[in-house]
């Protein structure tokens, strides 16, 4: 029962929260004369990112690195596998060109980077440094180019929130945020006790249950904004939540304390690394990803899901 409630109490919570920030995060972009994708890409992804870091500190400081290691990898396969495919499914995606020729190649080398730092086996200090620095950069450029082509910006969808104070479509953003921890947490909490319950290995459940419970925001955020008519918004959070889930979260979990790969198979990374790069020429077939696109992803990542579970040992 209190599973239950729990399991539901969580995804409430999230789904209200998801409102909450799309709704600010839209509102400040027109104001600022930002383009939404770049609101989705930096504000959106990181709010909706920060149950992943909570769960990846909290890991690494319990010294359980695989939990923490899992969470991102697998928060970044669900992401796309998932979250994408779902948010396809609902409503057929359009995509800007900038996100294909910048932001989603700029994915495929974080991805790229990652799995080649890990090579030693272990994100030390100074990995992190190096990925938290990338982040900084990322922010930048990306703040600076949206002001130079804000006059691209179509903010036709965002008219409804021209009136909103700056002040309340902020409360909007940090209260969202604020219910998507608290949301995703006990989403997380009773997933993972159910998951216990079923006899789930450690490894599995950071991979898995986890990493789909931090991944619920970016779920529900996508999922609304793409039923709002805010494209932007809902791809920008899920390629921006995979750039800020390996330069921001493993950045600053490896500077905080050291991770360690022990644990993680091959495989794991590979899915990553091929969600990432196929995400491109599903993008830039008509600067959209449809329907068929979906199916194609969820099935992917149901096979991966299976692949861990008939394969997990306790």
């Amino acid at each position: 029962m209190l599973i239950t409630l729990s399991l539901l109490g969580g995804f409430l919570i999230l789904t209200l929260g998801a409102e909450a920030l799309v709704r600010g995060a839209s509102a400040i972009a027109l104001r600022l004369g930002v383009a939404p994708l770049i609101i989705g890409l930096t504000i959106v992804a990181f709010g909706t990112s920060t149950p992943e870091l909570a769960v990846s500190l909290k890991a690494a400081l319990e010294g359980n690195s695989g939990l923490a290691l899992g969470n991102v990898i697998g928060s970044n396969i669900a992401n796309i596998g998932l979250i994408l495919a779902i948010t396809a499914l609902i409503k057929p995606i359009q995509v800007k060109s900038q996100m294909v020729k910048r932001d989603i190649p700029l994915m495929i080398m974080a991805s790229m980077l990652f799995w080649w730092l890990l090579h030693d086996g272990e994100l030390s200090l100074w990995d992190g440094a190096l990925l938290a620095s990338l982040l900084s950069i990322y922010l930048g450029y990306s703040y600076i180019s949206s002001r130079k082509d804000n006059n691209e910006c179509d903010n036709s969808e965002l008219i409804d929130h021209r009136r909103q104070h700056v002040l309340l479509s902020l409360l909007f953003v940090f209260v969202g945020i604020g219910m998507l921890v608290g949301g995703g947490i006990l989403f997380v909490d009773g997933a993972i006790t159910l998951a216990k319950q079923f006899g789930i290995s450690q490894i599995v459940i950071g991979l898995t249950i986890v990493a789909i419970g931090t991944s619920m925001p970016e779920l529900v955020t996508s999922v609304v904004a793409a039923r709002k008519g805010h494209s932007d918004i809902a791809i920008g959070n899920v390629v921006g939540s995979n750039i800020f889930n390996i330069l921001g979260i493993l950045g600053v979990t490896a500077i905080i304390h050291p991770i360690s790969a022990a644990g993680m198979k091959t495989i794991d990374f590979s899915v990553m690394l091929m969600l990432a790069v196929i995400t491109l020429p599903f993008a830039w077939t008509g600067y959209r990803i449809g329907r068929r696109e979906g199916i194609l992803l969820l099935l992917g990542y149901f096979c991966y899901v299976g692949y861990l579970v008939s394969n997990a040992s306790v």
